[in-house]
């Protein structure tokens, strides 16, 4: 059984996160992935502050496994020549330069579909290629700010916080593999004419804080920073200080509640009128988390984990990242797969999920500056090069 995407030909001309995010999901799945570069590379190839891994810098590598590298000078006619004929053979071409500059180079969608009328085109920039705010620049930050992200991240009295992860770039890039693939079946569902999509960051944002965009649109339901109070905003989800490290739990449901008293062995909490339901436990926080607090300096964080989670309570230690990496759970779920490199093998991630047959990752590391160009632009001038037309169906009979 081949990957999902085997025989799929994505021209990438996206740089730095959101972009090539989303085709190295492409290329876990199987696609054939062309990354064009402008003769300088990539940004994110530099995105490191240890001198000798510029170039291929770790940001780098590990969203690119796999893709093949070439070097266009899209300034130049004979760039932009190169890239046309390059497109005609594409299923799918994705860019996040900012809104006007592909149509500038000349392979924007209307020029890419009147000679390739079954191109799945998605662009990705800040805020869309329409609205007031199209021209604006963006990067991940400026998005957290102005969609409101950071203001509810941090503590109540902390001020606005940014999410310490490039967590709009990342969403951004999923949402538009979740959009590429979505138009790739209806594609071959349909007639074969393609669609253009335009992923805006701030659009993505908005969904991704749905659980608190919903309530308002629906009910003027405003949220506020709350810090690691969990969503449901009960006292007995939130994170606590234990005898030597703090630990997140998660008792939400009635009978998590219970069991959580019990475990704590504090069933007298059971009995006490003020605890004896969500309202009336939000309405006294203040006591309740007292006497959690009290309970969880008594032991160590990783006891209360294994107690909490015997008892059937949403629990976990809060660890460092560099001691998650080392859990054997990655390497058991497959979440880790070992890529050669120039000078060696390197391990990047997977895509978080795991197919019974034939599912996602690669068996190539990420391609150096401009590695494939000869490569690819002379197999565009063989007898029988690949046409648009001649695409494997993504369903089959």
């Amino acid at each position: 059984m081949p990957q999902p995407l085997e025989g799929i030909r994505v021209v990438d001309f996206s740089h730095v996160v959101a972009g090539p995010l989303a085709t190295h999901f492409l290329r876990l799945l199987g696609a054939e992935v062309i990354k064009v570069e402008p003769p300088a590379g990539d940004p994110l190839r530099d995105y490191t502050l240890v001198p000798g891994e510029r170039g291929m810098a770790p940001a780098f590598v590990g969203i690119n496994a796999g893709k093949r590298s070439v070097v266009l000078d899209l300034k130049t006619q004979a760039g932009r020549t190169a890239a046309r004929r390059l497109v005609e053979t594409a299923d799918a071409v994705v860019e996040n330069f900012r809104p006007g500059v592909i149509e500038r180079l000349g392979v924007g969608y209307d020029a890419v579909k009147a000679f390739n009328p079954g191109i799945v085109y998605c662009s990705v920039s800040g805020f869309g290629q329409f609205g007031p705010m199209r021209d604006h620049p963006a990067i991940d930050q400026i998005v957290q700010s102005v969609s409101g992200l950071m203001q509810l991240s941090g503590e109540a009295n902390s001020g606005p916080m940014r999410i310490g992860i490039p967590i709009v770039d990342t969403f951004s890039g999923l949402l538009a593999a979740f959009a590429i693939l979505a138009a790739l079946m209806q594609r071959e569902r349909g007639n074969g004419d393609g669609q253009f999509i335009d992923v805006s960051m701030l659009d993505a944002t908005m969904v991704m804080m749905l659980a608190v965009v919903n309530p308002f649109l629906i009910a003027g339901t405003r949220p506020t920073r709350s810090g690691n109070r969990g969503f449901s905003q009960a006292p007995t989800a939130d994170t606590f200080a234990t005898k030597d490290g703090a630990i997140t739990i998660g008792a939400v449901q009635q009978n998590q509640v219970e069991r959580l008293f019990r475990a704590i062995d504090r069933t007298d909490l059971l009995d006490d009128a003020r605890f004896a339901d969500g309202d009336l436990r939000i309405a006294n926080g203040k006591a309740l988390q007292a006497e959690l607090r009290a309970a969880f300096a008594m032991r160590t964080a990783e006891e209360w984990s294994a107690t909490l989670n015997a008892a059937g309570v949403p629990a976990g230690a809060v660890r460092a990242f560099t001691e998650v990496i080392g859990l054997p759970f990655l390497d058991q779920r497959a979440l880790k797969q070992v890529v050669p490199l120039a000078d060696g093998f390197t391990t990047i991630l997977n895509a978080g999920f795991v197919f019974a047959n034939d599912g996602p990752g690669v068996s190539e590391g990420a391609p150096l500056l401009g590695e494939h160009t000869e490569t690819v632009l002379s197999s565009l001038d063989r007898p029988g090069k690949r046409a648009a037309h001649a695409r494997r169906p993504l369903t089959r009979s």
